[in-house]
């Protein structure tokens, strides 16, 4: 006995387009309980029944993180369209297989690519592709590598498809110029969706977006409105940008101006960090900085001479005491090692977040940092009590200084 049911009602509105779009990319930023990642999987059960030849490939960053994500949103759509007794479940390896035919859903991470690019189907056509959070595919040349996955002809009446979905990221993120910033591409479906469009929210989720909306209206933005920016997992919170005078700044009382340094020189920026501190206001005025990758310790040395600074106390990493050593020979006198211990990381991010954090818009690589620097993740996915280990040159830099504004042994007077 078939069983009729009305696609409508079971999706919901704002997908359309989605929905029926056929072109090479579909492209999806939402914020959260914007049906994203459940409309996707309704719409690929429902494919996989309708072109008995098509396969998909489901990809994430870490394969660990599948199975409580686009794993367990497929089996609900699958049980939501009322269609499980067609379907087998498999554990081990994740798939999904549909038994009227043998087409198979596939699982895969980019943390063992050679299983992605090893991929055959014993029936039918791999024709499509999802990337669920593609935020986390930090490199456009990765995605290369998974385009490579759906190749080969296929017959008439089907059409190879990469659908692309995830949570609103940095502007500065590859995905946006890649399908974001162009325009009267077919190929290419780009849009952007967010909680007003899903009708099946209640009284008290529409309130906490209206609240986030009223106390924390950056948040908002992206994890409301799905416009670019994070969310959620930054380091640093409690910044913005402010075009202050730093000569009236530099005028005030209780005003102590600090000066941090991280080396690098190849694929590491040396950075240097310029700031004010306001200790009994409790905030850190960035004013200037310096980025700047291929520095010998005598080029570093000219560029903090030519900015200014060099009698300044400039407190440095303190992992490279020859450069320092180098770097007070040629007339940084009042260099200083910072100091590290155990948990001083965490330490001094603590202090830090005691701040507020007010960056003039000059400082556009300091800016980028702190908007990008998160807390890391396990392989569930799963936040831990550690930053990641990039975005963080000049925000080192700030650390190390801060740890040392309360110490005798550093007088930045």
């Amino acid at each position: 006995m078939k069983k009729e049911i009305y696609l409508p009602d079971i999706i919901g509105k704002g997908y359309k387009k989605f929905w029926e779009f056929k072109g090479r990319f579909r492209v999806c930023k939402g914020s959260r309980a914007s049906k994203k990642s459940k409309t996707t999987a309704l719409n690929f059960i429902f494919r996989i029944m309708k072109y008995k030849d098509a396969n998909l490939l489901v990809v994430r960053k870490t394969y660990a993180t599948l199975k409580d994500s686009c794993f367990t949103e497929l089996i609900w759509a699958i049980e939501r369209l009322g269609v499980s007794k067609f379907w087998e479940i498999k554990l081990a390896p994740l798939e999904l297989k549909y038994l009227p035919t043998g087409q198979k859903i596939y699982f895969r991470g980019l943390d063992d690519p050679l299983k992605i690019t090893s991929i055959t189907t014993k029936k039918g056509y791999l024709c499509w592709l999802w990337i669920e959070e593609a935020y986390e595919i930090e490199r456009e040349e990765d995605f290369e590598i998974l385009q490579e996955s759906i190749r080969g002809a296929i017959p008439k009446g089907l059409f190879k498809q990469i659908t692309i979905t995830f949570n609103p990221w940095n502007e500065n993120h590859w995905l946006k110029k890649r399908f974001f910033d162009i325009s009267d591409n077919d190929d290419i479906l780009a849009m952007t969706t967010n909680y007003l469009i899903n009708e099946w929210l209640d009284e008290a989720d529409i309130k906490m977006f209206e609240d986030m909306k009223k106390n924390n209206p950056r948040r908002y933005l992206v994890a409301g409105l799905g416009e670019w920016g994070i969310s959620e997992g930054l380091v640093y919170e409690n910044f913005e940008k402010s075009d202050f005078d730093v000569d009236k700044i530099k005028k005030q009382e209780n005003i102590k101006a600090i000066f941090g340094l991280d080396f690098g020189y190849t694929n590491d920026p040396s950075a240097l960090f310029c700031g004010f501190v306001d200790k009994e206001n409790k905030i850190i005025y960035v004013y200037d900085e310096m980025y700047e990758k291929g520095l010998t310790n005598f080029a570093l040395y000219e560029r903090i001479v030519k900015k200014g600074y060099s009698k300044e106390v400039i407190v440095a990493d303190c992992s490279e005491p020859k450069s320092i050593e180098e770097l007070r020979e040629l007339g940084l006198h009042r260099i200083r090692p910072c100091k590290k211990g155990r948990d001083s990381v965490i330490n001094g991010i603590q202090k830090i977040q005691n701040y507020k954090i007010l960056i003039n818009s000059k400082c556009i690589n300091f800016f980028d940092e702190i908007s990008n620097y998160t807390w890391d993740k396990d392989e569930a996915g799963k936040a831990i009590n550690r930053p990641i280990d990039k975005f963080n040159h000049l925000l080192d830099s700030m650390r190390y200084a801060m740890l040392c504004i309360d110490d005798e042994r550093f007088s930045f007077e």
